[in-house]
């Protein structure tokens, strides 16, 4: 759920509760202020009796109208208890019953007391609650249209800032040379984000080129040191006859070295990619690189004795035909390093994708191997070649694919 909506959610429903509360006490008071002014006017009443009582020494006339009226009995004993109550009213031309208020008092006529109650009709005061009660829920519903709108759109406004500095690094990439810019907002606390993005995305950046620029100049350096171990294992070779464990030591020499040699020219190769300093593209004949790829590995497969499928349509790409061969021959070579003997090789060639299948047992984490050095526990070689894969497809807009299946292992590159 996104900030604005969440905050248009909790703003409307404390809006919604607020205001109803508030509608409850209004009703309530503006109910106890109608219902006081007629009290007051049910007093006037009693006091009009009480005065003609007093000039006149008898009771006045039972009074009856549409809203009013007052009613006179004898009481046996003592002054009833003066009050307020709420009663019904029924009316004089229609003889419909409404609520009404009474006051109930008593008075003295000639040594006989007299029980005084005088009745107003409430229609009119409830109708004029009801009124006023409409009025507010309409007040309420059009400032809560007015508060959605505005939140909207103020709300909207304001987070602005913040929207273009999410979308600056949404589309931050270390290996572009664009920098993040600075979006300048009326706001402290954006301001203060602005800041933090520009100075994170600056040192993120530095730390990014030092590293890669150690990586360049620590593949370069040991192109010489890797030589000279070459050409004096060459001029040892050639000195003397050796023993069996010595020439064991030097094939395991041997070995090491070359190992060394292809991690040394896939780290470089890496930095290269990276830094977009190889720009040889081309048009690229895929099955054709591809069929010299297959025949490169030919000793290979006849060694597992493989049995080879392929299926190849003519497909052209524009792009750089020493990254092409790095690319089909990492996944060639997996596919078939990882094979079991007497397994099967299948190369499918599509216009719109490239799919290498090979048996093999066990599965592994797609994700995981796609790292730098990681290697499953039966792998051989530097793991840097599925990694080489996913730099080169993703420098093109590939897309590289696993899928496993009943023991057959599937990498597509989709273009």
């Amino acid at each position: 759920m996104k900030l604005l909506e969440k905050y248009n959610r909790i703003n409307i429903a404390v809006t919604v509760i607020i205001m109803l509360v508030t509608g409850i006490i209004y009703y309530y008071t503006i109910s106890q202020i109608l219902t006081g002014q007629i009290d007051k006017d049910l007093v006037l009443e009693e006091n009009e009796v009480f005065s003609f009582v007093k000039q006149n020494n008898k009771l006045p006339d039972v009074y009856e109208s549409n809203h009013q009226q007052i009613f006179f009995s004898p009481l046996n004993n003592q002054a009833v208890q003066r009050r307020f109550v709420d009663t019904t009213y029924k009316e004089t031309d229609d003889n419909d019953i409404e609520a009404g208020r009474a006051l109930i008092s008593s008075v003295k006529v000639k040594g006989q007391n007299y029980r005084i109650m005088v009745v107003q009709s409430k229609v009119e005061t409830e109708d004029l609650i009801k009124i006023i009660f409409l009025i507010t829920i309409g007040v309420i519903a059009a400032l809560l249209l007015v508060l959605v709108m505005l939140n909207r759109v103020i709300l909207k406004s304001i987070w602005q800032p913040f929207y273009r500095v999410l979308s600056q690094l949404k589309q931050f990439s270390l290996t572009d040379h664009g920098s993040v810019n600075s979006t300048p907002s009326t706001i402290d606390e954006f301001n203060e984000l602005d800041k933090a993005v520009i100075t994170m995305a600056d040192r993120v950046r530095s730390d990014y080129q030092n590293l890669k620029a150690f990586t360049e100049n620590a593949s370069h350096e040991l192109m010489t040191p890797i030589s000279v171990i070459n050409s004096k294992l060459d001029t040892l070779v050639q000195t003397d006859e050796f023993t069996d464990k010595q020439s064991k030591l030097l094939n395991d020499i041997y070995g090491t070295v070359a190992r060394l040699t292809r991690l040394n020219k896939s780290m470089l190769l890496l930095a290269k990619i990276e830094n977009g300093l190889i720009k040889d593209d081309g048009e690229v004949d895929l099955k054709e690189i591809l069929e010299q790829c297959l025949y490169q590995h030919e000793e290979m497969i006849h060694q597992l004795n493989l049995q080879l499928v392929t299926h190849c349509d003519d497909k052209k790409l524009k792009a750089s035909k020493l990254l092409v061969e790095v690319l089909l021959n990492n996944l060639i070579s997996n596919a078939i390093r990882h094979n079991n003997q007497n397994g099967t090789l299948s190369v499918k060639l599509q216009s719109h994708q490239l799919s290498i299948s090979n048996t093999g047992e066990g599965t592994f984490d797609f994700n995981q191997v796609l790292k730098r050095f990681h290697k499953t526990d039966a792998s051989e070689g530097i793991g840097l070649g599925l990694t080489l894969c996913k730099q080169i497809c993703d420098n093109y807009g590939f897309t590289l694919t696993y899928n496993s299946n009943n023991g057959t292992h599937t990498f597509a590159v989709i273009f």
